[in-house]
């Protein structure tokens, strides 16, 4: 801000000069790109050094600025923090809300509803009828338990662990008639996979016959405000109707919140590149796939392992038939890979973990991030001595609270690397010198020298960078000459890059969100793309529908076979 606004009003209202000046501290404080001295606080806004310092300790005493005795400087206090939240808490919703809840309401042709939390109880405070009598139980003015609504998940999803957790603890699970939440340690699963995916799912729980999808309305600390769904009949909402309005819904109540905020997925996809679809790409298991990710190829099965991290359910594909059989799970999964001793390890939201896929048994082996609740685990791969890499990030990715951990064969943890906004593509070169690592969130693909037995990295670079409007690079695999292939999140393609991060190929494909790539087959010769529909509109997935399936493709290059955990 300029200079002028740290001046002071020529003309104050009586008996308010004073005041005047200290809110004139503030703003010059609160408009400086690094904190102050009294010294420069006097300078930029001329008012006399006495006065200042009178000002600046009452402001630091009522917590309206800090005091950093060490350096001897000045900056914004946490008072302003909580003022500023008491603001969104009175925020008025219901006029904010009403013309996005119109707008849903017409496009969708379905009832959309506003609701805000009350204890353990939503209470619904604006409603706007869609075509057709619904008998809703619950109208204007009224509440409902918030664990079997679309409305209620969604707010509970985002409420910070402690609040969730005291709320959780009050829930009397008694059913409801119809088809109600299963417990406790159900609930949480829902409202895990609520927060990954930014909204959450009603199927027929609070009343027969009629479904839900609800997001929360977020403050701009993250906190859930109030909630919005759009309900409806059973028969004209299906699950995949419901996914697909998630996505609206979402960026529906940024803009009610008046805050666009960030994602671990971006809500607006690029235009299909123009020309007609790459010859060699083939699609092997046409699939829906919420997200498709982690593929692994087993040369001992010769069958592609994938993962759909929010179904969330580990699948393999036998790519000669083409029957994929799936194992649900009941928490996140961000990879699967195959173990030397047999069997598979899944990293999930609970960290490392044996998996048997017959049965669907899983056995804890080591969860480094235990004490971090709101992390998930996302990629991983192994190194040519048998450990695992792999990467942690928030639910949301809206934060850099992820690391890049290492597992060795006895089950321990290393953290290799912090401050990671959104874990994602691994890979080693073929000589063992190099390890590749993506943080979507930063659209950038580092590179790291990599010394193979001792199992260390160093000398992080910037291999590749994207500019937000290009897409994000995903998930990743190195082939048999040390060179790069990515998946472009939003960018239609995989992309091929020299040992130098050139481009050296483009392979558009028919789905906006390839989200990993892997080489397999009995050669190593194919590599295998997974993908997403996640928060694409309906529009969206009419012109790609074959977004959440698994392609192939012949590159005329080869792979490197993986090596497996050895834990």
């Amino acid at each position: 801000m300029s200079q002028a606004s740290n001046e002071i009003p020529p003309k104050p209202v009586r008996g308010t000069a004073t005041l005047a000046k200290g809110l004139v501290v503030l703003n010059c404080v609160g408009n400086a790109e690094n904190p102050l001295r009294l010294a420069d606080i006097v300078r930029q806004t001329g008012i006399p050094k006495g006065t200042v310092h009178r000002l600046v300790t009452a402001l630091t005493e009522h917590r309206f600025l800090r005091y950093d005795e060490k350096v001897q400087t000045y900056t914004l206090g946490f008072r302003l923090f909580e003022l500023a939240h008491k603001v969104w808490q009175d925020f008025d919703l219901r006029g904010a809300a009403d013309p996005e809840l119109t707008r849903l309401c017409e496009s969708a042709g379905e009832t959309v509803r506003l609701a805000m939390l009350d204890g353990s109880e939503v209470l619904y405070i604006d409603q706007k009828e869609g075509r057709g009598e619904l008998n809703l139980r619950y109208a204007v003015g009224t509440r409902g338990p918030a664990y079997c609504s679309g409305t209620g998940k969604a707010i509970l999803a985002f409420l910070e662990p402690a609040k969730q957790a005291d709320i959780l603890r009050s829930i009397n699970f008694e059913p409801l008639t119809f088809n109600t939440v299963d417990g406790l340690d159900n609930l949480k699963i829902q409202l895990d996979l609520a927060k990954a995916r930014g909204y959450a799912i009603d199927d027929q729980e609070q009343a027969d016959g009629i479904r839900a999808v609800g997001a929360p309305i977020l403050d701009a600390s993250g906190r859930p405000l109030a909630a919005v769904s759009i309900t409806g009949p059973a028969y004209r909402l299906d699950m995949q109707k419901l996914h697909s309005l998630g996505r609206d819904l979402i960026e529906a109540c940024r803009r009610i919140a008046g805050n666009a905020g960030e994602s671990s997925f971006s809500l607006n996809t690029r235009p299909k590149p123009l020309g007609p679809d790459h010859p060699d790409v083939k699609c092997v298991l046409p699939a829906s796939a919420f997200l498709g990710e982690g593929p692994s190829w087993s040369p001992r099965d010769q069958a592609l392992y994938w993962v759909d991290i929010l179904a969330p359910s580990v699948h393999r594909l036998d790519v000669s038939t083409g029957e994929d059989r799936t194992v649900r799970l009941n928490e996140m999964v961000g990879a699967v890979v195959e173990r030397q001793s047999g069997g598979l390890a899944v990293v999930t939201q609970h960290g490392l973990k044996g998996f048997d896929f017959e049965t669907g048994s899983m056995t804890p082996i080591c969860d480094p991030e235990s004490h971090l609740p709101e992390n998930r685990f996302n990629d991983a791969k192994c190194d040519q001595a048998g450990r695992l890499w792999a990467g942690t990030m928030r639910m949301q990715a809206d934060a850099r609270a992820g690391g890049l951990y290492r597992f060795d064969p006895d089950g321990r943890a290393f953290l290799m690397e912090s401050g990671i906004g959104q874990s994602n593509g691994l890979g080693f070169s073929p000589d063992g010198k190099r390890f590749y690592f993506t943080d979507s969130r930063k659209h950038t693909i580092y590179v790291y020298d990599f010394d193979l037995a001792g199992g260390q990295i160093s000398n992080r670079r910037v291999f590749t960078r994207f500019s937000p409007d290009e897409g994000s690079p995903d998930g990743l695999t190195v082939d048999s000459e040390g060179y790069v292939w990515g998946a472009l999140w939003d960018g239609w393609c995989v992309i091929r890059y020299d040992p130098d991060g050139k481009v050296e190929r483009v392979i558009n494909l028919p789905v906006p969100r390839p989200s990993s790539c892997m080489f397999g087959g009995p050669d190593y010769g194919t590599l295998y793309v997974t993908s997403a529909r996640i928060r694409l509109t309906a529009q969206s997935l009419a012109e790609a529908p074959l977004s959440g399936s698994v392609f192939a493709i012949e590159t005329g290059v080869k792979g490197v076979p993986e090596v497996g955990f050895a834990g």
